[in-house]
C-alpha cells in the first residue's frame, strides 16, 4: 500500500487500496480457474431463455433453479440485525448500535454468528450490511446503518462481512448507492458531486468489494444523479465492476428495477424478487433487435454462478447439526448490547445504582415492556426470547443476595393514564350532546340526547349514517390541552373540530388514542367549543372522547411509585411502529413521550432515562431533568439483562456517538438540503441536492468555514461517558516528514486512570493546514477500542497511509495529496482531541 512509487511534485496523485487495520485478515479468494472452467461449461449448456430466467428471482426469497446445469434454488434472507427466514433466530442488536461499539472485532463476530444463524437455516446469501451514512436524524432506516463517517463505516463493515462469509454465507453490502432517506424511496433522486460520493458514500461499498470480497452488491431504489441505481452504468459498471474490480452478484432491491433494457445494460445482475423487468417477455425481443447483447446476459449469468459455486451453496440443505437455538449466538448478543450502550448524562453520578442503598425502584415507559429489540421493516427479527427492560432489572435484583437495608423492589407502570380514566374525568359543561344521522355528512334530521360524557359505552347506529358530540370544555387549570379520541372500530373515522376549526389528525398514539393538542395554551376558565364528527364501519361502535393536560400524562400509579422510589428507570423512545424502513421518522419522540419523561422527572430527581432510538432526537423538552441518559438503541433479544449490568455497574458504558447529536435539526448542515429544495418532495421527480458536499456531520461542526456561527453540537461524535476515567499521553509517529511511500505509524499511551475495569476508544483525526480545495478541518483516519483494568495503560499504534491525507480531485479523476503540513490529532471524540503533532508530506 504504501510501496508505490511516486512522483514529488507540489501536488501529487495517487490510487491505493484502503489499509486493512491490524488484527483483521481479508478473505481473498484466490483465483480458480477450475471453477471458471466449470462456469463456462455450466453456461454452455443453457439456451438464451434458461439465462434470462436464471437473471430473476422465482420467489420472495429464492433465486431460479436449473436443473438442465443441476443448478438448485438459492435462499436469501433479510438480516442486518438477525435472520428473517420465516424461522426464529437470534436478534441482534440495531446496526446503529454495533457501530457504537467502535470495535471491528465484535463485528467480525456478529457477522460469524449471523453466518451460523443462516448456515442453520438453510440460507446462502444475507441482504447485510448497509452502509448508507446517516445524513438526517429522521432517516426512518439509519438505525440498519453504521453511522455518519466513512471510515468507521468501512472498519465495521469489512469485519461484519468477513465473519459472515467464514462461514460460507455471501454478504450483500447496500444500499448502492446514496440512499440516505426513506420518504419518497422509489422516485427521489440523490444528486451529489463525484468528490462528495467518493469521499464520503462509497468508501464503504470499496471497502467492502476490495477488502471483504463481498459477494452481493445490493442496488438502492432511488435515484442518483436523475438515474435509478439499478440501471445507473456509471456506479454499476464503471465504479463497482470495473474501477474497484468486483466479481461479484448486483441486484436489485425487492421490486426496485423500472426499466428492463436499461437495468440489463447498466450492470443489474439479478432481478429480485422476480423478474418483472429484466425477463425473457422484455429482454428477448429487445436482444433480437440488438438493444442488449448476448454477451452481457452471459457476464450476468457467470456472476450469478461464480456466486453460488464460491460459497458452496448449490444443493446445500441446511446445517442440521446445529441448533437453531443458539447459546453461543446468544453470548454474542449480549456483548454487542453491552458494548454499545451509551452514556450521555450522569449528572452527580447518578449511575451505577448502588442496589445496597436503594429498596424501592420504579420502572416506568412505554418501551419497558415488552422488548423493543429493533426497528421496523425488513429488520425485524421474530425470536425464541427477548429479555426487556422490566424483566432485565426485575431478574438482576431479584439476583442479588439479601443483605443491606433492603432488598430492592421493583415497581412497574406504563406511565400512560388508563384511557377510561381519561374519558370519565373530562367534565362538558351542561353536558356532551349526541347527534345520530342517518346520512353519511350529518346532514338531515338526526336523533339527539345528552350525556355526561364519551367513555367508549356501546353506541347503536347504522354503518350507513353518521354521529356527532358536541360539548364545552372549560379549563380547570393553566395549560397546554390535548383532545383525546378512540376509534370504536379499526375501520371508523374520526374528525375534531375545535372552536369551528377542524383539528389536523396525528398519528394513532399511545394506548391506541389520538391526542390532538389544542391550537393554544388555555387559562384557568377559558372554554373551547369541541365537536367530535364520527363515520361508523359497523352497526355498534365504542368510541372515547375526552380532553386531558399536559401536566396529567401520567397515570396515577406512576405518579405514586415515581414519589416514594428511590431511583426511577424511565424507559422511551421509538419501536419498531414508529421507526422503519419506508417512511421517515419524527424528530421529535412518538406523542406526549416528551410531556410523559418531564412529569416523571419532577416526581423524582433520581430519574434515569433509557432511550430506545436509531439515532439523534429532540432532547430540548426535558434533558436538563432527568439525571443520567442511557442511550440503548435497539439492543436486540439481550437488552435488558445488559442494560442491567450497566444500571448496577457489572459492566461499564463503553458505546461512543457514531454520529453527531444536534440540539435542533435546524442546527444540522443538512437541514437546507435534506428535503429537496423546491418543489413536492413526494414528486415523481424530487430532487434532494447534498450541496453540504462533504461536509456531513462532525466535519461541518469543526470546520469554522463552514461552520460561520460556531454551532455546538449537543453531543459531539465519538463522544461517551464511563464510570472510569482514562488518559491519553505520548502521541508521536514514527515519522516527521513522509513522502509517497513510507510507512506512517502514530502511537500513544493510554491509561485507565479510574477504579473500575473499563473501555475506552482512542480516536485519530486528521487535518490539513492549508489545503488548496475546501477540505473539513477533521476527518477521522483510525481508531483503537482498549479495555483496561484500574491503573493500567497501553501503548497503541494505529497505521496511516497516504489514502487518510487524501481528497477526490474532480479535474484529475483520482485521489491527490497536497504536499505541505499535516496535523494529527487524538482523543476520545471529534470534540475532545487533547493531543495532537505535526507531519510534512514533500
Amino acid at each position: 500500500m504504501f510501496g508505490m512509487p511516486f512522483q514529488i511534485t507540489r501536488r501529487f496523485t495517487f490510487a491505493v487500496l484502503l489499509c486493512v487495520p491490524v488484527g483483521v485478515v481479508a478473505q481473498v479468494p484466490s483465483p480458480d480457474s477450475a471453477r471458471e472452467r466449470q462456469i463456462e461449461g455450466m453456461l454452455h449448456k443453457l439456451t438464451l431463455e434458461q439465462k434470462l430466467e436464471l437473471i430473476g428471482g422465482v420467489s420472495t426469497w429464492y433465486t431460479h433453479p436449473e436443473p438442465v446445469i443441476g443448478l438448485g434454488s438459492v435462499r436469501l434472507s433479510d438480516g442486518p440485525a438477525g435472520l428473517r427466514s420465516g424461522i426464529p433466530a437470534t436478534a441482534y442488536a440495531s446496526p446503529s448500535a454495533l457501530a457504537a461499539s467502535w470495535d471491528p472485532e465484535l463485528a467480525q463476530r456478529v457477522g460469524a454468528s449471523l453466518g451460523h444463524d443462516a448456515r442453520s437455516r438453510g440460507v446462502g446469501v444475507l441482504l447485510a450490511p448497509g452502509v448508507n451514512l446517516y445524513r438526517a436524524p429522521m432517516g426512518g432506516r439509519n438505525f440498519e446503518y453504521l453511522g455518519e463517517d466513512p471510515w468507521l463505516t468501512s472498519r465495521m463493515a469489512v469485519a461484519y462481512i468477513e465473519g459472515v462469509q467464514s462461514m460460507g454465507v455471501s454478504a450483500t453490502v447496500k444500499h448502492f448507492a446514496l440512499n440516505n432517506q426513506e420518504f419518497n424511496r422509489h422516485n427521489a433522486s440523490s444528486d451529489a458531486d463525484e468528490r462528495t460520493m467518493r469521499e464520503l458514500y462509497l468508501p464503504a461499498f470499496e471497502a467492502a468489494v476490495k477488502e471483504a470480497h463481498v459477494g452481493a452488491i445490493m442496488d438502492s431504489y432511488n435515484l442518483v444523479n436523475g438515474t435509478h441505481s439499478t440501471q445507473n452504468g456509471w456506479l454499476n459498471n464503471t465504479v463497482a465492476k470495473q474501477e474497484w474490480g468486483f466479481d461479484g452478484v448486483i441486484m436489485s432491491d425487492w421490486v426496485s428495477v423500472y426499466d428492463g433494457v436499461a437495468a440489463a445494460n447498466n450492470g443489474l445482475d439479478l432481478e429480485m424478487p422476480f423478474s418483472h423487468y429484466m425477463s425473457p417477455e422484455v429482454l428477448l425481443p429487445a436482444i433480437e433487435h440488438g438493444q442488449v447483447s448476448e454477451a452481457v446476459i452471459d457476464d450476468k449469468v457467470r456472476r450469478i454462478l461464480r456466486l453460488i459455486l464460491r460459497f458452496g451453496m448449490n444443493n446445500r440443505p441446511p446445517d442440521n447439526s446445529t441448533s437453531l437455538f443458539s447459546e453461543d449466538s446468544d453470548a454474542v448478543a449480549r456483548q454487542e448490547a453491552l458494548e454499545s450502550m451509551v452514556l450521555l448524562k450522569n449528572d452527580g453520578h447518578l449511575l451505577p445504582l448502588n442496589a445496597a442503598r436503594i429498596c424501592t425502584l420504579a420502572v416506568i415507559g412505554p418501551n419497558a415492556s415488552p422488548a423493543v429489540m429493533g426497528g421496523g421493516g425488513s429488520a425485524v427479527v421474530d425470536t425464541y426470547k427477548s429479555v426487556s427492560v422490566l424483566q432485565g432489572v426485575s431478574d438482576f435484583v431479584h439476583a442479588l443476595p439479601a443483605s443491606g437495608r433492603c432488598r430492592p423492589n421493583v415497581l412497574y407502570d406504563s406511565g400512560w393514564p388508563d384511557r377510561y380514566d381519561v374519558f370519565h374525568a373530562t367534565h362538558f359543561a351542561d353536558g356532551l350532546r349526541q347527534q345520530v344521522f342517518a346520512s353519511r355528512d350529518w346532514s338531515g334530521a338526526s336523533q339527539s340526547s345528552t350525556r355526561p360524557n364519551l367513555n367508549e359505552d356501546r353506541i347503536v347506529t347504522s354503518r350507513t349514517g353518521s354521529l356527532r358530540w358536541t360539548g364545552t370544555f372549560v379549563a380547570p387549570s393553566d395549560g397546554k390541552y390535548y383532545v383525546v379520541v378512540h376509534d370504536g372500530r379499526p375501520a371508523d373515522r374520526h374528525a375534531v373540530y375545535a372552536d369551528g376549526q377542524r383539528l389536523p389528525a396525528p398519528p394513532v398514539s399511545p394506548n391506541e388514542l389520538y391526542y390532538i393538542p389544542l391550537p393554544h395554551a388555555l387559562r384557568t376558565g377559558q372554554s373551547v367549543a369541541l365537536r367530535l364528527d364520527y363515520l361508523p364501519n359497523d352497526n355498534e361502535v365504542y368510541p372515547g372522547f375526552g380532553v386531558i393536560s399536559d401536566e396529567n400524562v401520567l397515570s396515577d400509579r406512576a405518579r405514586r411509585i415515581a414519589s416514594k422510589a428511590d431511583a426511577v428507570v424511565i424507559s422511551a423512545g421509538f419501536d419498531k411502529t414508529t421507526e422503519h424502513e419506508g417512511m421517515d421518522r419524527s424528530f421529535s419522540l412518538p406523542a406526549l413521550q416528551d410531556t410523559m419523561i418531564r412529569n416523571v422527572a419532577a416526581l423524582n430527581s433520581h430519574s434515569v432515562l433509557v432511550l430506545n432510538t436509531g439515532g439523534a432526537v429532540n432532547m430540548e423538552p426535558w434533558l436538563d431533568r432527568i439525571g443520567a441518559l442511557l442511550l440503548a438503541w435497539y439492543p436486540g433479544q439481550e437488552g435488558g439483562s445488559a442494560l442491567a449490568d450497566i444500571l448496577f455497574g457489572l459492566h461499564s458504558p463503553e458505546g461512543k456517538l457514531p454520529e453527531t447529536f444536534v440540539r435542533r435539526w435546524e442546527d444540522s448542515p443538512t437541514f437546507n438540503s435534506y428535503y429537496p429544495q423546491q418543489g413536492d418532495p413526494q414528486a415523481a421527480d424530487a430532487r434532494i441536492r447534498y450541496t453540504e458536499g462533504v461536509f456531513l456531520g462532525y466535519r461541518w461542526f469543526a470546520t469554522p468555514a463552514e461552520n460561520k456561527n460556531a454551532v455546538k453540537p449537543l453531543f459531539p461524535f465519538g463522544f461517551g461517558l464511563s464510570y472510569s476515567t482514562f488518559q491519553l499521553t505520548g502521541l508521536r509517529l514514527n515519522r516527521s516528514s513522509a513522502k509517497p511511500g513510507d510507512v506512517i505509524t502514530a502511537s500513544l499511551t493510554i491509561r485507565n486512570t479510574g477504579k473500575v475495569e473499563a473501555a475506552d476508544v482512542v480516536q485519530l483525526y486528521v487535518s490539513e493546514d492549508h489545503p488548496t480545495v475546501p477540505r473539513p478541518a477533521l476527518e477521522l483516519k483510525g481508531f483503537r477500542k482498549v479495555r483496561l483494568a484500574p491503573g493500567e495503560s497501553r501503548t497503541v499504534a494505529i497505521p496511516l497511509d497516504m489514502r487518510s491525507f487524501a481528497y477526490w480531485s474532480e479535474a484529475a479523476h483520482d485521489w491527490h495529496v497536497d504536499t505541505g503540513n499535516f496535523q494529527i490529532f487524538a482523543g476520545d471524540s471529534s470534540q475532545n482531541l487533547p493531543l495532537h503533532t505535526d507531519i510534512d508530506l514533500r
